[in-house]
């Protein structure tokens, strides 16, 4: 059986722990000769490099190579897969971008409205850079994207690499939102074949299918979310395990579905729907950011260096428990797809081509896709709705600007696209929030736009 070398972009993400636990745990679907750690910031990927061979040596000692660099020449030559989570900016600025929409009184928020548009603003060069980096090198390679706003992300991408059918763009929220289901039906997610159109954070479940029956599960799911039992007790989930603003994302499901019932909505449909709610009871100075960064990163890192110094994980409280992660798992999965020709069903950010005939055939949509190894084939849907088709049209239109002012330089584009934003849509608030993003970004895209 082959084995694959794989390099992980953004070698120092706190969400590594996982996704090399989860390569570890999937050894025998996924065998792997090298996989190394590739980041720019060589003081923080070296924990995680350390963490990493304590976690290859004693999980996956059949493993030939492990490593971590700063060197693209070194991280990205001879790879079969790139695995790619990068935060230009990392949590700092993503803080920025989040109080500074709030001090203006709009969403703030990592991928949603004048805070998605700043961070994507950010990613889109450097994941181009990135991009070419590893075709140099690696001409062949699989890239799974899923570095934030994916969709803005893949936006850019499908212009400066459009021939390109190895770069796939993806997002696990739909598939953590398929988890809650399954907690509610208490069954397993891959139990699932779902159907889904929209843009990423922006969707709806049309369907979601038992794969042994064909039966569809969505009518039970949407009974049982507005019964108005709590979401959690019904999925037997402990509140204690995820952080505040999950639970009321969570939570705030049910409002979403009462209001619109056709489809089972995205979670971040919240923002562009109820953009009142969410500021009003949204914390101006102590945002999301702060949330992981006090929390989710700090332990993170504070595990890993516990665990060098242990020198080991196994029989220590930091044991790798199979299983863990849901982004993990999703891209463990979609390249066992890939090299095993599995043809399942995944979410995938994709070029419309007339997928769902009424909207831009150019627009960059997250549908059901068949994966395998030739790629993606998505899923053919009827014609939606008029609602759903103005809000993906009024959506697109603000990523398609964010990108064209990025590429052309042009201030005013970007103004458009913040006035089209739903969480935004006031000219003056508009320019005020950009004014301010430009200076905060200075050192990043800001500089374009003195």
């Amino acid at each position: 059986m082959k084995k694959y070398n794989v390099v992980i972009v953004g070698g120092g993400s706190h969400r590594n722990p996982d996704l090399m636990a989860m390569l570890a745990d999937n050894k025998d679907r996924f065998p792997i000769r090298r996989i190394c750690l590739y980041d720019t910031e060589s003081e923080r990927q070296e924990i995680m490099g350390k963490y990493g061979e304590i976690l290859m040596r004693e999980y996956y000692p059949e493993l030939e190579e492990f490593a971590y660099t700063t060197d693209p020449d070194v991280a990205f030559k001879d790879v079969d897969f790139a695995l790619m989570q990068i935060r230009a900016g990392r949590l700092p600025m993503r803080e920025k971008d989040e109080k500074i929409s709030l001090s203006h009184g709009c969403v703030g928020q990592e991928t949603c409205g004048a805070g998605g548009f700043a961070y994507g603003l950010r990613s889109v060069p450097d994941i181009i850079e990135l991009v070419k980096m590893i075709r140099k090198h690696s001409p062949e390679a699989w890239i799974l994207n899923y570095s934030n706003p994916a969709a803005i992300v893949a936006e850019a991408t499908k212009r400066v690499f459009p021939d390109d059918h190895r770069i796939l763009n993806i997002c696990d929220m739909p598939i953590a939102i398929m988890d809650q289901y399954a907690n509610i039906l208490k069954c397993s997610r891959k139990d699932f074949e779902p159907r889904y159109f929209g843009l990423n954070h922006f969707g709806w479940f049309t369907h979601i299918y038992d794969k042994k029956t064909g039966e569809d599960l969505e009518p039970k799911i949407k009974e049982l979310i507005l019964s108005g039992e709590d979401l959690f007790k019904l999925s037997g989930v402990d509140e204690h395990t995820m952080e505040p603003s999950w639970i009321e994302t969570y939570k705030f499901m049910a409002n979403i579905l009462r209001d619109y019932p056709e489809y089972l909505p995205n979670t971040y449909l919240k923002y562009y729907l109820y953009p009142k709610h969410v500021v009003e009871t949204s914390n101006p100075n102590y945002t999301r950011a702060n949330e992981v960064m006090d929390g989710k990163e700090k332990r993170c890192y504070e595990m890993m260096e516990e665990v060098i110094k242990l020198g080991k994980l196994k029989g220590t409280e930091y044991e790798i428990k199979p299983g863990r992660g849901v982004h993990a798992s999703y891209i463990v999965d979609l390249a066992c797809a890939i090299i095993n020709n599995t043809n399942e069903i995944f979410l995938i950010i994709t070029k419309n081509k007339g997928v769902i005939p009424n909207v831009d055939e150019n627009m960059m949509v997250e549908v059901a896709c068949r994966v395998g190894a030739n790629g993606v084939e998505p899923l053919a849907l009827d014609p939606i709705p008029t609602f759903y088709k103005g809000m993906m049209e009024n959506q697109y239109a603000y990523e398609k600007l964010t990108v064209d002012g990025l590429f052309e330089r042009d201030k005013t584009k970007l103004l458009q696209a913040l006035a089209l934003n739903r969480t935004v849509t006031d000219t003056d608030t508009a320019k005020a929030i950009l004014d301010d993003l430009i200076e905060a970004n200075k050192d990043y895209w800001g500089k374009y736009f003195k």
